[in-house]
């Protein structure tokens, strides 16, 4: 089958432009959530403000920090913030879609991206001022990377002597075939090696598609050059890693928060992965089940690449080997491994066109059955001189890998036909799907809305007015949105954020915090809900003091309560009398 450029092209920017279309919907939803505003006020300090900061904490996502810098010099906003994702988001959809239609066809590329474009999931990490969206792209583009470079190790290594051990045959003629091979060779493997470790230093937990992509090399059963060759591209991208590493080891901190994965983490990663509403997910694991079904998948020949040995590694391994790990040192949280996404819309697509190929066999058996029954050449498409057989190809770039030639389907050719009805239903799928979307943009979605209570604040408080957060990290709001808390005083900061080389600056000690404490008569405290509980006691002496002063010494008199945070006013206790 001859696969023209126009229909690859068209394969991989209709993805592009439909995933484009749905990130933009609503991404200027009104309103950052925590972990946005990190990277607002931290990509927005200096270049030596983040190196300080990144030895101190957030090392692992340093050049996520550093990239977003000059895009927030530029437009220091909420939609300038998740443009970034965006674009890694619709890159992805298209590079899915392009591996897809060099696995196996353009028409399974394009279901690919689309698929992966209408994914609830992804369309959230599209809209998300975080690195999560780009390590996908980057995984995606590794993997394309791979499948190419894959090709030309071997293509070359056949071209170069024929054998494909490595050893010239000694024919001058040969040589600057040889030559380009070798450099062919060399380029693919470092244009690889070099998109992995970019990747993985956006995010280290992304070196596990290396884990993936080994077993991808196993099932192929590659030879020994290839191997070769990607173990020495892996052996750099883990050096590379390595001082982030060491240096994250030291921050693990950040991630006491999570939790041994439990006994629905696996059904929730899988309605992420394939769609949350039951009429998207039985049809989705169907068409999975039917990628990796023997009879529907012939297995590739030694030393090639086929869509199932890529996306099946893809999908499972990387989040299987969190998980595992998570049980006794949890480090597991669906983002982490939202680049495994990419495998289940090529496995579903591979699906689909496996149903095709099948339904055309059952319809040209029947053909050929009515033909033998009536005779000699009654079938037009089938009769003799009509240029149609079992092995001939469609001629054209959306239909299948082999089989006969289609006819027409009241006046449109089958290929097309068929790569419409896909495209058909994951129409049906994104529409089903609609209300998860539509709810994912609305702010109230994301665990907080800093916006809202700088909003609350301002409407509050008054210029010179005292605020204490807790605990420190309250501050986070009116870091995020100045504005808000314009004229007041905040209580217990020592040092700047940008200045001490924090995430919410340094605090003063305890006994300087009673003191300026003892001189109020009212203060606005914006509390973490958890920190207003009675059960809570903060390690920190400095929190300590916050929670044993108010709490003895002063009373509430108003408050404001949002997802997320309370906004508190506490006046003082009345003497005794």
């Amino acid at each position: 089958m001859v696969v023209k450029r126009p229909q690859v092209a068209v394969a991989v920017l209709v993805p592009v432009l439909v995933m484009f279309g749905i990130g933009l919907w609503g991404i200027d939803r009104g309103g950052m959530w925590r972990d946005e505003a990190v990277t607002f006020q931290v990509a927005r300090r200096s270049l030596p403000q983040i190196w300080q900061l990144l030895h101190s904490v957030d090392a692992v996502h340093g050049l996520y920090y550093l990239l977003m810098h000059p895009v927030l010099a530029l437009h220091p906003g909420e939609v300038a913030l998740r443009v970034p994702s965006l674009c890694a988001a619709a890159a992805t959809a298209g590079l899915i879609a392009a591996l897809g239609a060099r696995l196996a066809r353009p028409r399974v590329g394009l279901w690919a991206g689309l698929l992966y474009a209408v994914t609830p999931m992804a369309g959230h990490f599209a809209q998300e001022g975080r690195s999560y969206a780009l390590v996908a792209a980057g995984v995606a583009a590794s993997t394309l990377l791979l499948a190419r470079a894959v090709t030309a190790d071997t293509d070359g290594n056949a071209d170069g002597n024929g054998r494909g051990d490595g050893v010239g045959c000694g024919d001058p003629e040969d040589e600057p075939v040889g030559r380009l091979a070798r450099h062919a060779r060399v380029v693919g493997w470092c244009a690889y090696g070099g998109v992995v470790a970019v990747t993985v230093l956006l995010h280290e937990f992304a070196v596990l598609i290396l884990l993936a992509h080994a077993a991808t090399l196993a099932l192929a059963r590659m030879p020994r050059r290839v191997w070769r060759d990607w173990a020495c591209a892996a052996g750099a991208v883990l050096l590379v890693l390595l001082p982030l590493a060491l240096v994250s080891s030291g921050q693990a901190e950040q991630v006491a928060w999570l939790r041994p994965p439990g006994g629905g983490t696996v059904e929730r990663l899988l309605r992420s992965f394939t769609g949350p509403t039951q009429l998207v997910l039985g049809p989705y694991l169907l068409l999975i089940a039917l990628a990796l079904r023997h009879p529907f998948t012939p297995p590739a020949r030694r030393g090639e690449l086929s869509l199932p040995t890529v996306a099946l590694p893809l999908l499972l391994l990387p989040p299987a080997a969190l998980i595992a790990v998570s049980r006794h040192w949890p480090l597991y949280d669906d983002r982490y491994v939202l680049y495994a996404l990419a495998g289940a819309p090529l496995l579903a697509a591979a699906g689909a066109e496996r149903l095709v190929l099948a339904a055309r066999r059952v319809g040209l058996a029947r053909r050929e059955a009515d033909g033998l029954m009536r005779g000699v050449g009654g079938d037009p498409g089938l009769g003799p001189g009509s240029g149609a057989s079992a092995n001939s190809g469609s001629g054209s770039g959306f239909g299948p890998w082999s089989g006969p030639e289609p006819g027409l389907v009241r006046g449109v050719r089958v290929p097309y036909a068929a790569t419409l009805a896909g495209v058909l239903a994951i129409t049906l799928a994104f529409v089903s799907q609609l209300p998860v979307l539509r709810q994912d943009r609305d702010p109230a979605h994301r665990p907080d809305n800093l916006a809202v209570v700088s909003a609350a604040a301002a409407q509050r408080m008054s210029p010179g007015d005292p605020v204490l957060f807790l605990p420190s990290l309250g501050r986070r709001s009116a870091l995020a949105y100045p504005k808000g808390f314009h004229g007041t005083r905040d209580i217990a900061l020592e040092e700047p954020a940008p200045v001490s080389g924090t995430l919410y600056g340094r605090e003063t000690g305890p006994d300087e915090l009673r003191r300026r404490l003892a001189g109020l008569d009212r203060v606005w405290v914006v509390a973490e809900p958890y920190a207003l509980k009675s059960a809570w006691y903060p390690s920190d002496p400095t929190e300590r003091v916050k929670v044993t002063v108010v709490g003895e010494e002063f009373v509430p008199q108003a408050e404001f309560v949002r997802k997320g945070s309370i906004l508190r006013l506490y006046v003082r206790r009345a003497p005794m009398m």
